[in-house]
């Protein structure tokens, strides 16, 4: 367990900015952070670097949780219970379980980053959330040095939200996540017309788990640039919710708003569309832009800093709030 000193952070994040850390440490088990949390109680945690974005060089000791490992606690009639390690790739996983005829994770096939991080967003895609999976997270209390346990229920669970993001921030390290999959009879969520159409192209009528994962996988390569090509980090915003009677009236003026009913009282409507409608899409302000093919991400051509995209978040969000009157809230976790 060694501490490096002036390490740069650009490969451990996926928008690929280029700011370091003072120092540096990587850690493998759930001792050697025990071992650590012993002596440091002041750090700033970096897993998958997938949801965030980085405006400024990191003062404290950077921790980075490299906790590998997937476990099978048990198998009851047609479900498995497993216990999978922080550190493991969020993709990787999932193809694993779709190898081992495991249901309920294909939908977030090609997602970035880790396990540890998939509860802290709830992370979800194609009709599908994490939290639909999740039996409990485990997690190291920074104050007292023990384990806890948060089953589903504790979670509080929310859209792209849970109680990590909010009365729990700071206070835990994620060290695994347990979840519940289908071994049979598996529950496909196809109701998606981007998964339907893909699977209409290969004439798939009753699909495997594979196949809605290739689906997935087929989707998002077509829609989103993988990280490691330009830098990213998936969806920028989140998709806002308004009133029914805010959306009737946007849609008198935009009669091809597309939209999604939540409740009786409440329309979710695509951010990507609102920022594509005010103009941003394929834009570029430097290194720093809106992705060509996908107005919601934003993208690092290369040597934007985390600034840069941040003052281009913020100029996207004010046009939106003047263009449409809907607030636009960044799901990405800036750290200034």
């Amino acid at each position: 367990m060694t501490i490096l000193e002036n390490i740069s952070l650009k490969a451990y994040n996926t928008f690929g900015i280029d700011v370091h850390a003072k120092r540096f440490i990587t850690i493998t088990s759930f001792y050697e952070l025990q071992q650590l949390l012993k002596t440091e109680k002041d750090f700033f945690l970096i897993s998958g670097g997938s949801n965030m974005l980085l405006t400024k060089d990191i003062e404290t000791l950077v921790v980075h949780i490299d906790i590998r490992g997937i476990s099978i606690d048990c198998q009851e009639n047609d479900s498995v219970y497993l216990t999978v390690n922080a550190g493991e790739n969020w993709h990787e996983f999932v193809l694993w379980c779709i190898a081992e005829n495991y249901g309920g994770l294909e939908n977030l096939s090609l997602i970035p980053g880790c396990v540890g991080t998939c509860p802290i967003q709830n992370i979800g895609a194609y009709g599908v959330e994490v939290k639909d999976t999740i039996t409990k997270v485990n997690a190291l209390e920074i104050e007292t040095n023990k384990l806890v346990s948060f089953s589903n229920e504790t979670c509080n669970f929310g859209y792209r939200n849970s109680i990590f993001k909010n009365e729990a921030k700071g206070k835990y390290i994620l060290t695994s996540v347990s979840f519940k999959l289908t071994t049979k009879e598996h529950q496909l969520t196809t109701s998606y017309g981007a998964i339907e159409k893909e699977l209409a192209l290969y004439s798939i009528k009753t699909p495997t788990l594979k196949n809605i994962s290739d689906a997935v996988i087929a989707i998002r390569k077509s829609k989103l640039p993988d990280p490691k090509e330009i830098g990213n980090s998936g969806s920028f915003f989140k998709n806002p919710v308004i009133s029914k009677t805010q959306f009737l009236a946007l849609q008198k003026e935009n009669p091809e708003i597309p939209n999604y009913s939540i409740s009786e009282t409440e329309i979710k409507i695509p951010a990507g569309w609102l920022v594509e409608q005010s103009g941003f899409k394929g834009k570029r302000f430097g290194d720093a832009g809106v992705h060509e093919k996908q107005a919601l991400v934003l993208v690092n051509y290369g040597n934007a800093t985390g600034n840069e995209v941040f003052q281009l978040a913020e100029k996207i969000q004010k046009t939106v709030l003047e263009k449409f009157e809907i607030s636009l809230e960044i799901e990405v976790n800036v750290i200034d």
